[in-house]
Order: structure tokens, then C-alpha cells, then sequence
């Protein structure tokens, strides 16, 4: 019986798995690296194990002071949350030669569902519908061009062990070709260290929808319904939402169905995600399986009453699924925002620093699920997520308006947020309808980074008027030269600048 779990990883996921161990009477452990002394998830935990140095190929990504770290503090097993080691392949399979439970899929799983080119060759032997394409990687160029001939433009060159959008190309022309293929091929190796690609039709205007599966060892395998993900920004998931707008009763039970195959095919154990791209006419097609736990996996559990983590740390202990099929059911609909530390006018440009106060949205079907707090200083090594707003209401206009709600009321000052965009993406008319692809936020662009620059522009103005105001205060007028002038305010103006925090502008 598990007692005692390691969360290998840090923020707001490794809070979320600490707070399902608590509640389950088990006991926690946080690793941390120097950036991370004074981080939240490290006070959570009922112990902590210093990893390393604050780069993550010194700390997070190391095996062997993770696998120390459980072996010294006597952890039954280890949750690695998403991102870092989670669907590392070797990692699971050092935790099972260690005697150390992995709360994940096996070693074998991974390496085949990490691997996009043997996932979709899985996938076609199971019968689930997978996007035209290769079955196998791509040697040359005249290959290349030979095959995308064949499926016909555009066409998708895709890294076999991709993910997060690094090492795609989209090709619409032939004379594209290879240099798509050369740039994809450089960019897989220098990002995973394997210039493996493969090819697909591309879908166009699609949706991206994702279906969360629940797999144990005795052979059983759910669904656990949809997530609507295509608010994207370069392939990176911003908002998500479920139920799908898109889905119908007809649609969800033909794509849960294909869902669970998927799963069944690879006996897959613990929480996965099946992804799929669908187009306008309702025609679905595989994309990958995520073989871990979802940055947006809250909207289910919202709608659904589920707690997915307390479900992969149960299968992962040889418990049975305590949920059938026909069990579940959605109630309501679920909203997630990923709120940023970035620059939506600097091309969003990361904004790590010190955090010199946060005040954070309350009230029904409200959510948090983040690690920030005010004094926080947000390094510079790591993902600048911050936190995720999750709402929940009745039905999906109510939501959008909580959502709203909850992030006009959300704060922080000391460094830059998406908060201002997340706003206007839940105002699209587009959005609202529930009328939107993965084209949305490349349609919208205007209306959603507009209002971002100037409200920059209100702040600068707001700020130069604090600051003489500061200098009246002062007594400081004129001195005795214009030139002598100038460096005087500007030395001021970095004084102030450090301590404009204390300034409600």
C-alpha cells in the first residue's frame, strides 16, 4: 500500500498531487532545486529534498537525484506530475528496477506512445482512425517529396519524438519542401535529440480535441469525456473547456469509444489522453496519446465530480477502477484560463521576477490552482505559468461570465500577465458562440492584443504622473541647467522605478 509518494516536479502541479495525498492519508515529499527553495510546493510537503542547481538539466531532469531522493526519505512511489520526467521512458523503467512504484504507464507503453511514428502504426492495427500520412520515418528528401505527391498539399513534417509544437512545419507549396523538412529535422534533434520525422495531411481549420482515459492492471479501461483544447498560440494550449461545443451525443460516444480502443491497445495503465483532430464535418482523426496527466485535466473533474489524481495513484497501488463506463456523467461546463508571467506586447516574451503582491479571485465555482504568492520571486528557468483559473457553472454563457468575472478580479503586479488577453478571448464573439478552431486566436489577433497596448499606454501614462507627483513631493523643480535637469530626473526616475510598487497605478 502506498504511504508515501514523491512528487518529482514542482508549482502548481506538485501542490495538486500533494493536496490529493493529503486527503488521502499519504504522506508527500517536494524536491527542490535553488530557484525553488522558497516556492510553495516545498512548504506543502511534509518533507523536502534539495536536487540541485536551478537549471533543470542540473535538478528536475536528473534521475538519479530524483531516485536518491526517494530511496533516502523512503518514498513508496513517485508522481511526476506533466512535463520533466513524466513520459520519459528510462525513468519509469528505473523506478521499477528500483522498487519504486511509478505513477504513470510502464517503461514499454511510453516508448510506444512517445514515439509518434510507432503510436500511429499502433493505432492502425487497433482499428482507431489516425490522420493520412507515413507509417514510417522519412531518410531523404526525394522521399519526401514522393510520399507529400502522393497525400497531396499541405501536408504536416512532423518530429517523431516531438511535442509542443517544436519540430513541425506546415508545407502548402513543393518548393517548400525540403527546406520544411531540413528546418523540422534540426529542430527535432537540437529539442529531443532525434531527427526523426514523419509526415501527415494537414487538417485544416480543425479542432483539437482531447479525450482523458483511465486505464488499471486488471484490464479495465475508461473514458472520462472531452476537452475542448483549440485555443492555441504556436500550438501551445491557452484556454480549454468542457463539454466541447462542438460535440454531440452521437460524436462523443464514436470518439470515447475510439478513446478507450486506443487505450486497450497498449493495456494502458493510469491517466492518459487520447488527442484528436476534428474538422467541421465531424470527421476525427488520432493525433498522439499523452501517456501522463493533462495541464488542463481540472475541467474534468469539475464537470465530472472525478478526481483524477487520487484515480492514478489508486490503479497505480493495483486497485481496480472504481468507475464503469456508465457511471459517469457530465454536470455542467468547465472553463480553464492558463494564466502567464509574460508580455502580451512583447510577443510574449516570459516575465520572471519578484511578484510584489497577487490578490486572487473567490466565490462559487471558482478555482485556483497555481503557486505564486505575494514576495514570490518567479525564476527564470522555468515555464511561466503561474496558475490556471478553472470556473464551473450550470451552463456554458454562465461560465464564460464567471470566468470573466474571475479575471478582471485576478491581480498582479510586479511583473507582466496575460490576464488582459485571457479577458478578451472570453469577449470573441467567436469564442462566445462556441464558433472557434485552432485558427482562433490567429483570426482574432487584433481585437485580443489590441487592448493589451493600451492599456500599457493608460499604465505608462498613470506612472509618469505618480512620478511627478513623487518629485513635487520632493520640493524638485528645476535645477540649474537643462542638461543637469535631465540626469537628475532620470536618476530619480530608477529610484522610483524600484519603488513604484508601492504606487496602487
Amino acid at each position: 500500500m502506498i504511504k508515501k509518494v514523491l512528487v518529482a516536479n514542482r508549482g502548481e502541479i506538485a501542490i495538486r498531487v500533494m493536496r490529493t495525498c493529503r486527503e488521502m492519508g499519504i504522506a508527500s515529499v517536494a524536491v527542490y532545486s535553488d530557484a525553488d527553495r522558497n516556492s510553495l510546493h516545498v512548504r506543502m510537503a511534509d518533507e523536502a529534498y534539495y536536487i540541485g542547481a536551478s537549471p533543470s538539466a542540473e535538478s528536475y531532469l536528473v534521475m538519479d537525484k530524483i531516485i536518491e531522493a526517494a530511496k533516502v526519505l523512503k518514498a513508496d512511489a513517485i508522481h511526476p506530475g506533466y512535463g520533466f520526467l513524466s513520459e520519459n521512458a528510462t525513468f519509469s523503467d528505473r523506478c521499477k528496477k528500483e522498487g519504486i512504484i511509478f505513477i504513470g504507464p510502464s517503461s514499454e507503453v511510453i516508448g510506444v506512445m512517445g514515439d509518434k511514428i510507432s503510436a500511429r502504426k499502433k493505432m492502425i492495427e487497433a482499428g482507431v482512425s489516425v490522420v493520412p500520412g507515413t507509417k514510417g520515418k522519412i531518410e531523404t528528401d526525394e522521399d519526401a517529396i514522393k510520399i507529400i505527391k502522393e497525400i497531396g498539399l499541405p501536408v504536416m513534417i512532423k518530429a517523431s519524438a516531438g511535442g509542443g509544437g517544436k519540430g513541425m512545419r506546415l508545407v502548402r507549396e513543393e518548393k517548400d519542401i525540403i527546406s520544411s523538412m531540413r528546418g523540422a529535422k534540426s529542430e527535432a534533434l537540437s529539442g529531443f535529440g532525434d531527427d526523426t520525422v514523419y509526415i501527415e495531411k494537414y487538417v485544416e481549420n480543425p479542432h483539437h480535441i482531447e479525450f482523458q482515459v483511465m486505464g488499471d492492471s486488471h484490464g479495465n479501461a475508461i473514458h472520462v469525456f472531452e476537452r475542448e483544447c483549440s485555443v492555441q498560440r504556436r500550438h501551445q494550449k491557452v484556454i480549454e473547456e468542457t463539454p466541447s461545443p462542438l460535440m454531440t451525443p452521437e460524436l462523443r460516444a464514436k470518439m470515447g469509444e475510439q478513446a478507450v480502443m486506443a487505450a486497450k491497445a497498449v493495456n494502458y495503465v493510469g491517466a492518459g489522453t487520447i488527442e484528436f483532430l476534428v474538422d467541421d464535418n465531424h470527421n476525427y482523426y488520432f493525433l498522439e496519446m499523452n501517456t501522463r496527466l493533462q495541464v488542463e485535466h481540472p475541467v474534468t473533474e469539475e464537470v465530472t465530480g472525478v478526481d483524477l489524481v487520487r484515480l492514478q495513484i489508486e490503479v497505480a497501488d493495483g486497485k481496480p477502477l472504481r468507475y464503469k463506463q456508465e457511471d459517469l456523467k457530465q454536470f455542467g461546463h468547465s472553463i480553464e484560463a492558463r494564466v502567464y508571467a509574460e508580455d502580451p506586447n512583447n510577443n510574449f516574451m516570459p516575465s520572471p521576477g519578484l511578484v510584489q503582491s497577487i490578490l486572487l479571485p473567490n466565490g462559487p465555482g471558482i478555482r485556483i490552482d497555481g503557486y505564486v504568492y505575494s514576495g514570490y520571486t518567479i525564476p527564470i528557468y522555468y515555464d511561466p505559468m503561474i496558475s490556471k483559473l478553472i470556473v464551473w457553472a450550470p451552463t456554458r454563457l454562465e461560465a464564460i461570465a464567471r470566468m470573466k468575472r474571475a479575471l478582471s478580479f485576478f491581480k498582479v503586479n510586479g511583473v507582466s500577465t496575460n490576464l488582459l488577453f485571457l479577458e478578451r478571448i472570453m469577449e470573441a464573439d467567436d469564442f462566445v458562440q462556441g464558433n472557434y478552431n485552432t485558427n482562433f486566436i490567429a483570426k482574432n489577433e487584433e481585437f485580443l492584443i489590441e487592448p493589451n497596448k493600451k492599456n500599457q499606454n493608460t499604465e505608462d501614462l498613470a506612472m509618469a504622473v505618480a512620478f511627478l507627483h513623487h518629485l513635487t513631493k520632493l520640493g524638485i523643480t528645476q535645477t540649474t541647467s537643462e542638461e543637469d535637469h535631465q540626469g537628475f530626473v532620470e536618476s530619480k526616475w530608477k529610484a522610483f522605478g524600484k519603488r513604484r510598487g508601492l504606487y496602487n497605478i
